[in-house]
């Protein structure tokens, strides 16, 4: 999997998905807070494995929490993270499979490279793409070249 590169100077704005899927869902955005890092942590060892687990324990360590997260009433639908793995990285990201689709993931994509050009940076690196088409559409992100040899190519594994 290769990285990619968003410009964060001019990202879309995501106000009218997030006012749609308000209005329409009942979901919220919101940055994460401490007291919720066992239960956000357990979900996503749930959803999407240890990995991602330790990445979003990572993100709680943070003041402010470098975690985002859809919900409606007291279920987490969806959460995105950044600078977990690496200062200016994105990721990991994801939305539960039942609710894919619905602009739940562009939405937390797009707080979460603000809250990155809030910290001063002008472009982003989202780390080792799965769908890379999605971040092309959604933020113009573009691959780096050479770049299927990155952070995660000696990461160690369950044997």
């Amino acid at each position: 999997m290769k990285d990619m590169l968003v410009r964060l100077i001019d990202l879309p704005s995501s106000l009218d998905i997030e006012n749609r899927l308000s209005t329409k869902e009942g979901i919220i955005f919101r940055r994460a807070i401490a007291p919720e890092k066992a239960l956000v942590c357990d979900w996503v060892m749930e959803q999407f494995g240890a990995y991602w687990k330790s990445e979003v324990e990572v993100a709680f360590s943070r003041q402010p929490v470098s975690c985002w997260i859809a919900q409606r009433g007291n279920e987490i639908l969806g959460f995105a993270c950044y600078e977990s793995t690496a200062k200016n990285f994105f990721g990991p990201t994801g939305t539960l499979e039942s609710e894919r689709g619905k602009g739940i993931g562009k939405v937390l994509l797009i707080k979460s490279l603000e809250s990155l050009r809030e910290l001063g940076y002008v472009y982003a690196i989202i780390g080792g793409v799965g769908p890379a088409e999605f971040y092309e559409k959604a933020v113009g992100a573009k691959i780096i070249d050479s770049s299927e040899v990155s952070i995660y190519q000696h990461l160690l594994k369950k044997s």
